[in-house]
This record gives C-alpha cells, sequence and structure tokens, in this order.
C-alpha cells in the first residue's frame, strides 16, 4: 500500500469512492478545494494500483479537523482506513496542528471502534448532524 498526498488527478476518482460510501458525498469540486487549500492536508492509499481511500484534516487554529475518512466498499478489511489515519495523525504536528476532532454517525461502531483504537475519545453529541438518514454524530477528540 502507498500512501500520498491527494492531487487534483484524484479528486473525480474519490468523489465517485464517496458516492458509494456516503449518503451525502463531496463533489469533485470540494475535493479540489481541499487540494489547492494551503491549510488542508488530504491523503489517499493506493492499493493493487488503485485509489482505495482518502482521509484529510485541516488546520484550523492549530487543531485538526478530520473528515472525509473513507475507504472503498471492495478494499474494506485490509486495515486501509488506519493506515490512512495513523499517516494523517503522524503528518498533523508538522502543519502546526495539535488535538484533532472528527465526527462520526453514532450507528457508525466500526469507524468509532477504529478511532478510539487510536486514541480518540467521545465528547459530545450533535443532534440530528447527519442527513439521509438524519442521525446524530459523535464528537471525538484526539488530545
Amino acid at each position: 500500500m502507498l500512501i500520498r498526498e491527494l492531487t487534483s488527478e484524484d479528486v473525480v476518482e474519490v468523489s465517485r469512492i464517496e458516492q458509494e460510501v456516503f449518503s451525502m458525498p463531496w463533489s469533485p469540486e470540494d475535493f479540489l478545494e481541499m487540494v489547492e487549500a494551503d491549510y488542508a492536508y488530504y491523503y489517499v492509499a493506493e492499493e493493487d494500483g488503485e485509489i482505495a481511500g482518502c482521509c484529510g484534516i485541516r488546520n484550523i487554529a492549530g487543531e485538526g479537523e478530520i473528515t472525509n475518512v473513507v475507504v472503498a466498499e471492495k478494499f474494506r478489511r485490509r486495515g486501509i482506513g488506519r493506515a490512512l489515519m495513523e499517516y494523517m495523525l503522524k503528518e498533523a504536528p508538522l502543519h502546526g496542528i495539535g488535538d484533532a476532532t472528527l465526527e462520526v454517525r453514532v450507528s457508525n461502531l466500526p469507524a468509532i471502534s477504529l478511532y478510539e483504537s487510536l486514541g480518540f475519545k467521545g465528547e459530545g453529541v450533535r443532534p440530528n448532524f447527519y442527513e439521509k438518514p438524519k442521525e446524530d454524530a459523535l464528537i471525538m477528540w484526539k488530545r
């Protein structure tokens, strides 16, 4: 597996993966905006010559806002999500990022388990944060 920075050439494929996985996926233009932003750090994992997943973190006043942790269905259960998260969290201090936060659907137990294993702790709930279907978000922090 290769982990590298997201490039403008990757945005269509990463958006396609999100469409496969999420009910409210980001568009290629959304990802392109992050490629071009000087406060955002997005990474892709390649497996077997294909983009298998993506994750990103934004530097918001020295704290990391983690977004778009996604792994394509056919590449799941291979440790790709963990590898992406570990890589991103290792890189974060190099970009001036300390504590990091993310939101996750309260029903997404596999993701919550992964985040807890990486040192994140639930610290609150955002009611009705998600749509399609409407669901609360667990707010998690790694401090």
